[in-house]
């Protein structure tokens, strides 16, 4: 009998470099988009706390992207390299 879908192994690498990527990037834009919102309701509450307001979400922001840079790399190596 003959399977009805035969799924290679580099089609199975490209799906599991898509989920990588695909999930990689959903909890940091999850987290950029709270933490910009956060930010801007802030400074309505306490206007003299801008500046520290405003260094610690840059600073979030940089963390965040930098996780969804790491499930980049990690999409390219499953991808490509391995």
């Amino acid at each position: 009998m003959v399977p009805l879908l035969e799924i290679s192994d580099e089609a199975l690498r490209f799906m599991g470099a898509a989920l990588a990527i695909g999930v990689g990037g959903l909890a940091p834009a999850l987290a950029i988009g709270n933490l910009a919102g956060k930010a801007a309701e802030a400074p309505g509450r306490n206007p003299e706390a801008q500046p520290a307001i405003q260094t610690n979400m840059i600073l979030g922001v940089a963390f965040a992207e930098a996780i969804a840079i790491y499930a980049f790399v990690v999409a390219v190596m499953i991808g490509f390299v391995f």
